[in-house]
């Protein structure tokens, strides 16, 4: 069961948000698209009830509860930085607005880049730390593992994550430099005309 609510709160994630783009674009009902953009947090908070009522009702906790969790972090943390790209990019092609900027791809701009997506990866893996941590609270001396394996999973993607972003911090990434002998290649083509 929760697997399948899980399912259908992603599937409701996008297609709140394409109602609420198309809303807010085609009909200019900019009211109507901030109400069913708002409505986006309250599928993890049914996630989040049904989870808890699951395990409250006697449920072996398993993989899915863990699952749960670490996609209510996700939603937490990347949920609005999500919707805020897309409006940006629906304000392009639907409203005529500029195209939105592309992230920085070099040099330090790059690190910091790197650093803030780390920042809500840490959320994430926070806030689905702490549900499952509470999960194992509330479940009491029944079997845990399920959901401490899950912790570690929240806790690997959080480090893996940080060594990603500090990787671009010590290795800036540089533009690719241009040949020289390309100016040497274009000025004989064109002696040769």
């Amino acid at each position: 069961m929760i697997v399948a609510l899980i399912i259908a709160c992603e599937v409701g994630f996008w297609v709140l948000l394409a109602l609420g783009l198309a809303v807010r674009y085609l009909l200019k009902w900019r009211r109507t698209s901030v109400v069913l953009l708002l409505c986006e947090p309250v599928l993890e908070l049914v996630l989040f009830v049904a989870t808890a009522i699951d395990l409250k009702n006697g449920a072996e906790p398993g993989w899915e509860h863990g699952l749960a969790a670490l996609y209510i972090g996700y939603t937490v943390a990347y949920g609005h930085y999500t919707i805020r790209w897309l409006d940006g990019h629906a304000a392009h092609r639907l409203a005529g607005a500029p195209r939105p900027p592309k992230p920085p791809r070099y040099g330090m701009a790059r690190a910091r880049h790197e650093g803030r997506l780390w920042l809500r990866t840490l959320l994430a893996a926070a806030v689905a730390l702490t549900l499952l941590q509470g999960a194992i609270w509330y479940v009491g001396d029944g079997d845990t593992s399920s959901l401490r394996s899950f912790q570690w999973a929240a806790l690997r993607a959080a480090g893996i994550h940080g060594l990603v972003a500090l990787a671009y911090l010590i290795w800036p990434k540089q533009p690719k430099a241009e040949p020289e002998h390309a100016d040497s290649l274009v000025t004989s083509k064109e002696r040769v005309r």
